[in-house]
């Protein structure tokens, strides 16, 4: 019996997708979470004793900004060098040859696998063979799955591939290559970066997505970490993902159907959010809300978003303290029916507003008018995380509910005068 950890897509020092720009938004917490999530994964290994660790690309997240990235890379293989622990490495398309220009010596100077051709390494102890090949650049469109060496008699095959596979929605296709190419290969695990999701997509023979280590922005929702294999002779190996990530990222959706008060939308939030925070381990969980259905409020909501995203952190830091940020708040909220003695020019204006979000080409056709306008206003509105994105036909969407919001308003007070 043996065992090894199989990881990948770890993008250590990965820069922020925009949080740094809230104040009081968690910034060193997630600028450390990948370099935090790879530190446990060495934990884990030496705990559990592995015989060997694989990382299936994208161990870096692009070239090194500076040499801190490599050197604390260097500390964490030297602690699996001081435990004799091999570490095998091939380099994926945040990682690839033709992308990185700085490099350190490493503990184990062969672990990584070179780009030019698939090579092989052997562990004879073991009588583990372990084959694998690095990208030569980012965009790397060949199938490298069907160089790889053929399988060594008498030892447990292992590929260690970055890849699309058939391709995976919100994924680029690199090293595009078939479940049957692999298959075809005769190896016993493949192990496999790039998507980010933990997934098993075949057990005999395993093929195996590990999932990225640590979350790093709203796509990459759920728990995050990497593979446990445990080999034992006759049998299927047993794959057990285990959690490594420090801070979780979730979706939520919270109906404010039949709310007319705004105290209840914060209400809302908070029952909708405490089983989400609960379910994720006591880790921190970076939020993003929507707000749906038919609503009273959904005018006074629409009109003044900022109140509603500053109220709803307030909420979360009252109900949750520094369990809970807030990422983003959208409004998917309609308004419920009007009274039938609304006013004509609303009634025209609800049409409007719903033919125009209803059309996308026509949310980009008014995002162009407004882009030349964009450009006019002052660096720190155009840089700020929630202004306008015309290229953008869901921020328009909002823009448009906002605009409709404030317009019914203004038509409403006009129609209450004497």
């Amino acid at each position: 019996m043996f065992k090894f950890i199989h990881a990948a897509d770890l993008h250590l020092d990965s820069p922020l997708r925009g949080l740094e720009r809230y104040e009081g938004a968690p910034v060193r917490q997630v600028r450390q979470a990948t370099r935090r999530a790879f530190t446990r994964l060495v934990d884990l290994a030496l705990s559990e004793s592995v015989d060997f660790v694989l990382i299936a690309g994208d161990l870096f997240d692009g070239d090194w900004k500076d040499y801190n990235t490599g050197l604390f890379f260097v500390s964490q293989a030297g602690r699996l060098s001081a435990a004799g622990i091999p570490l095998f490495i091939v380099a994926g398309n945040h990682d690839a040859a033709g992308r990185m220009t700085r490099s350190l010596p490493y503990p184990q100077k062969d672990c990584i696998f070179p780009s030019h051709r698939p090579e092989t390494r052997v562990l004879e102890a073991l009588k583990v063979a372990i084959h694998g090949q690095s990208f030569p650049v980012p965009a790397t469109m060949d199938n490298l799955a069907r160089a790889y060496p053929e399988p060594l008699p008498g030892y447990f095959n292992i590929g260690l591939l970055h890849t699309s596979l058939s391709g995976r929605p919100g994924h680029e296709p690199y090293a595009p290559c078939s479940l049957a190419d692999l298959h075809g290969r005769g190896y016993d695990y493949w192990a496999l970066g790039h998507v980010h999701q933990f997934e098993v997509v075949s057990r005999e023979p395993a093929v195996v997505f590990s999932g990225c280590t640590q979350g790093r922005h709203i796509r990459e929702t759920g728990p995050k970490g990497g593979v446990l294999v445990t080999v034992t002779e006759g049998e299927a190996p047993e794959i057990m993902p285990v959690p490594l990530d420090l801070i979780r990222w979730a979706s939520l959706s919270v109906d404010l159907s039949g709310v007319t008060r705004w105290e209840e939308v914060l209400e809302r939030f908070n029952a909708a959010a405490d089983p989400v925070v609960e379910e994720n381990d006591g880790l921190p969980v970076i939020l993003r809300i929507a707000f749906t259905g038919p609503t009273a409020i959904h005018g006074r909501m629409a009109a003044d978003p900022e109140h509603l995203r500053q109220s709803v952190r307030a909420a979360a830091l009252a109900a949750f303290a520094d369990r809970v940020w807030i990422e983003k708040v959208l409004i998917a909220t309609v308004s419920e029916s009007r009274r039938a003695f609304d006013p004509g020019p609303l009634r025209e204006l609800d049409r409007f507003v719903a033919s125009l979000g209803a059309d996308e080409a026509e949310l980009m056709a008014l995002g162009e008018m407004m882009a030349s306008l964009m450009q006019k206003l002052p660096p720190e509105y155009r840089q700020r995380p929630d202004t306008l994105q015309p290229d953008d036909p869901e921020r328009m969407r909002l823009l448009v509910d906002q605009a409709h919001a404030l317009l019914a308003a203004r038509l409403r007070s006009e129609e209450m005068k004497p």
